[in-house]
Order: C-alpha cells, then structure tokens, then sequence
C-alpha cells in the first residue's frame, strides 16, 4: 500500500480572510464549543449552568445581557442537585428571562448516576445524544462523572477526549462544571482548577466564577476569541424566581487587591516590627507562595529586609493605623 502525502499550500497562497468567531452564548460561549465552567465551592456555578441552558434553549440573552446566537434543545445531566431543586431554579430563571417554562426544551437526564469512564455508560450518553440532538450538552459536576485519578493527565485525558469526540460527531456545545481549589484567588482562574492541566487545557470556551468577600464575578477564556475578566455578578431573588444577573461595573479594583508585591509592601508599612512570613500572610490574606515571591522580589529592590525576627521595610512608609505582627490594631 502506497502512502500518499499530506496536502501543502505556500504561505504567500493561503486565505487572507480568517473565518470569524462563531458563538452559541455572544462573548460566553462559542458555537460547538468544549470547555469548562470552573470555580470554587458555592460559587453559583451551578446556577451560571441553568442559566446557560434557559438562554440556548429559549433564545433569550444569558443573564439577561448575552445574546444567544444560535439557540436549540439543550440537554443536561445534574448529578448533585434533586431533580425538585433543578426544576424550581430552571422555572425561576425562566421567569426572571420572561420565557415559558413549559415550552423550554431543557431535557434533563434523571438517571441517578453517569460514569463517563465506564463504556456502557459512554454508549448511554452517545444513544441520548444521537436521539435528542442538542445543541448545547451541560454536565455538572465532572467529580460525579467518573472515578478516575483527576491529577493523572492520562486517565483525565481518556475522558475528555470522549467528550471532544461527542461534540465532533454531533456537532454540539459541551459545558463541564468542575470545581476549583479553595483558597485559589492568588492563581490564575484556569490553573486553579482541581486536578490535571489537561482540563484547563482542553477548553475552547471556558468559564470562572470566583467571590471575593460579597463580590461574586464571572471571567471569560476563549481559545480564539477575547476574554473578559472580573463580570459583576449578583444572585438576587424576585418573588419565587432566584437567578443571576450582572451588576453595573464598579470602580476597578485597587492595586493593593490584584498585585501581591504591592498588597505585601503595604502591610509592612503598618508593622511596628519584624514579621514573620507566617503571620505576614495571615495580615496579607493571599498564599504563601505569593507573599514569598512578593518578598523576592522587594528584597531585590531593596526595599525589604530580612532579620532573625522577620522581614520589615527598610525605609519606613507612614502609616494612619499601625498594626502588630499577630494581625492586632495599635491604638
């Protein structure tokens, strides 16, 4: 058997005009799009997921700002929440979109367990699929799908490549609600979800919902598309219908809150005396890992240094409330 060649082009001869971004969600979601929905425990992940669904099911713009581009039935498979609880969040955000429950072509897989890493279970999924052709397929969450070793790239990548060739066969959207570790505001949003880099990796349109004392935002990642960081998002309540919808921006946050260099100096500044990395992470609130770098780095400006009892600034900032080491006020 004769092998023939791969097809070649000259640089100067390819297309000018590169095709344009096709979305199902305008700016959340591209059209046929895999990727994950990510953020830390209790973080309305769950309720992004059923908004999306209201949204490409009905047609009607996701958090009531997002156009639907294409919309079509949506299937859906949560593992966690009761089937009485889903039901009431899907009619709330229904209510709060002004479309008919009744009429919203959201199907939902009421099986009471899917394992994606079992072959009876894929070839359940693939039957449902190929019978119901959805547009748009939303599992929630991925530690209920399966029971393999998250953290082994191989075994998480057995799984999302059955996905990707669900999504390819049928040409649907595929949604996967993953959780994030806690304590992971110091980290990028994709590098701070649980498990193998192969789930941040994977992605084509991915999804980061973080809360930050009261403040709840949304951050967008597209594999060829631009992103938005820190969309306000508020979960707020209207008679019976509970759902998610997008605050006013705010003033950006201040330098202090997104740069450990600056948050790290800062709190020295208010210091009496010598901190130990411990407690100055403890003051700072972000990871050790963090402060660390932080320090590195004003040690090599000069601007910190280190003492047997800890680190201090070298040159004194004024300060309104000084605070001590152990995180108490000095008054």
């Amino acid at each position: 058997m004769n092998a023939q060649g791969l097809p070649v082009q000259r640089a100067s001869q390819l297309a000018t005009a590169g095709a344009q971004i096709q979305w199902l969600v305008e700016g959340l979601w591209s059209d046929q799009a895999v990727g994950i929905l990510g953020g830390e425990p209790k973080c309305c992940k769950s309720f992004l997921a059923l908004d999306l669904a209201v949204s490409v099911a009905s047609g009607t713009p996701c958090l009531r700002q997002f156009p639907v581009a294409r919309h079509g039935k949506v299937l859906l498979f949560p593992a966690e929440d009761s089937l009485a609880v889903v039901r009431h969040r899907l009619q709330g955000i229904a209510a709060s979109a002004n479309v008919s429950f009744e009429s919203l072509p959201v199907e939902v897989i009421t099986a009471p367990s899917l394992r994606l890493d079992t072959p009876t279970d894929r070839a359940r999924l693939t039957h449902t699929v190929e019978e119901l052709r959805p547009i748009l397929l939303i599992l929630d969450p991925l530690i209920r799908l399966h029971r393999v070793d998250e953290n082994d790239a191989t075994q998480i990548a057995a799984l999302l490549s059955f996905l990707r060739e669900l999504q390819r066969r049928f040409q649907l959207a595929v949604i996967l609600v993953h959780h994030a570790r806690k304590d992971s505001n110091g980290s990028r949003p994709g590098q701070a979800l649980r498990g193998s880099s192969e789930l941040h990796g994977w992605g084509d349109s991915n999804l980061y919902m973080r809360r930050r004392g009261d403040l709840l935002t949304l951050s967008t990642e597209h594999r060829a598309a631009p992103s938005q960081d820190h969309i306000p998002l508020q979960l707020a309540q209207s008679g019976d219908a509970l759902a998610l919808s997008v605050l006013e921006r705010t003033a950006a946050p201040t330098p202090t809150e997104l740069n450990p260099v600056v948050k790290v100096r800062d709190t020295l500044a208010q210091l009496q005396q010598p901190s130990p990395l411990r407690s100055l992470r403890k003051l700072c609130g972000i990871r050790t890992a963090a402060v660390s770098s932080a320090l590195a780095e004003l040690s090599a400006r000069g601007e910190v240094i280190h003492t047997a009892a800890g680190y201090q600034l070298k040159l004194p900032f004024p300060v309104s409330n000084p605070i001590d080491p152990l995180g108490n006020g000095i008054r």
